[in-house]
């Protein structure tokens, strides 16, 4: 199975945004835009973030248990603090108040539970001397609050080329730190290429040595041009088409990225499972996301419905891994997915009148049962002119699992 072909089949990643803005219980970053916090005061979090009871072991055990194939950590999110040991920069969590490396600790407890590693890296970097103000090109509602700039930095690329130049070295040269100080490195997620351009970027050098570094290494396609990426990344939303490439759908459990204690908005287990459903049935990825708190735990009402959804997974997996999509969008009112040998529908509550309809089946249907019990189905499948491969499986509610029930449909071989 080759680099792409393990993420398309991975479907459940686990997003993890994490660092010093946790203390605060505000999201990632954007306070330097929005002017809630100055400068000075936002980046004396890096010398108050000591993450006590930070246990990637942990962290990479509730992973597993909720069925994740592959994990992302914000080593740096825009505000420029890096969770790693980078000798380019003091802003990080080795020269500040936690004192050591959290990434390679993250990167060891997953990499051992055979689940793969991801670094989420932002190209902006809104702590940086030489990264500019003004971005490109010019849109005057995103450019941060005077009070949450660092001194001096310059107005645009154009008021100091040089200072450009200076800032993609050391974006580069952080990036290269990742690729080679941590093992293998499944996957890279970049984030906040809205700022420039590619060519400004210099994002085609950039893949280049990736390529060069990590062969292996899958890159998403937030490089500010989606062609140089393996892979489509809509976020918080599932989009009614599939894109024609590989995707993955990045989602909060709640409202927020980082953590956050006042939002209170949770999505359940349930909607979590018909979401990974929806994108499975799709041929995409689900990337959940959680955001642990300043100690370094994970709250429980991330980690909660995490179990839940491992617990469907694992009686339901024959649904969601290993497969590909199923019957045509309209054919079944609900996800499906499926192989040479069978199909499965997805039902997402209570069946209408107890039936399950499925129209324009070319295989002929040798068994139905719930995928979670074994439990045999009623159906019956016609293939007369009037009715042309239409299925009935008869679904009573005594069997409805509550959060998401599977029918499995057993296939005769192919002719």
């Amino acid at each position: 199975m080759d680099r792409l072909d393990r993420f398309r089949d991975a479907h459940l990643g686990l997003f993890i945004h994490w660092g010093p803005y946790a203390i605060r219980g505000f999201e990632a970053s954007w306070p330097l835009v929005h002017g809630d916090v100055p400068f000075d005061a936002y980046e004396a979090l890096a010398d108050m973030f000591d993450p006590t009871c930070y246990d990637p072991v942990q962290w990479a055990a509730l992973a597993k248990e909720a069925g994740v194939r592959y994990a992302v950590l914000t080593t740096k999110h825009h505000d420029g603090y890096a969770l790693f040991d980078t000798q380019l920069s003091d802003y990080s969590a080795p020269k500040r108040a936690a004192g050591r490396d959290l990434v390679r600790a993250y990167a060891e407890a997953f990499r051992a539970a055979g689940i793969m590693v991801g670094f989420y890296f932002s190209l902006c970097d809104w702590h940086h001397e030489d990264y500019p103000v003004e971005l490109s090109p010019h849109r005057p509602e995103r450019t941060r609050m005077p009070h949450a700039l660092p001194p001096g930095v310059p107005r645009s690329i154009e008021a100091d080329p040089a200072r450009w130049d200076r800032y993609i070295a050391f974006m580069h040269g952080q990036v290269r730190e990742l690729l080679t100080n941590y093992g293998q490195v499944d996957l890279l997620w970049f984030d906040g290429q809205w700022e420039h351009t590619a060519e400004e970027w210099r994002s085609v050098e950039l893949v280049a040595m990736i390529r060069e570094l990590q062969p292996d290494c899958i890159v998403n396609d937030r490089l500010a041009d989606p062609t140089l990426g393996d892979y489509a990344t809509p976020e918080q939303y599932v989009p009614v088409a599939a894109p024609n490439r590989p995707w993955e759908t990045c989602m909060t459990i709640n409202e927020t990225w980082a953590w956050n204690p006042s939002d209170r908005a949770y999505k359940q287990a349930g909607e979590l499972v018909a979401t990974l459903a929806e994108v499975t049935a799709k041929g995409g990825n689900f990337l959940v996301n959680v955001g642990p708190t300043a100690d370094g735990e994970i709250p429980t009402a991330f980690s909660s419905r995490l179990r839940v959804m491992g617990d469907w997974i694992a009686r339901n997996r024959d649904a969601i891994f290993g497969v590909a999509e199923g019957v045509p969008a309209g054919a079944y009112y609900g996800p499906s997915t499926g192989n040479d040998d069978a199909l499965y529908l997805f039902a997402m509550g209570r069946a209408n009148g107890d039936v399950l309809r499925v129209r324009g089946l070319d295989r002929k249907v040798v068994s139905a049962t719930v995928l979670d019990t074994g439990q045999p189905l009623e159906f019956d499948q016609h293939g007369g002119h009037l009715e042309r491969g239409a299925l009935r499986v008869t679904l009573p509610a005594s069997l409805v699992d509550p959060i998401a029930t599977v029918v499995k449909l057993d296939l005769a071989p192919l002719a």
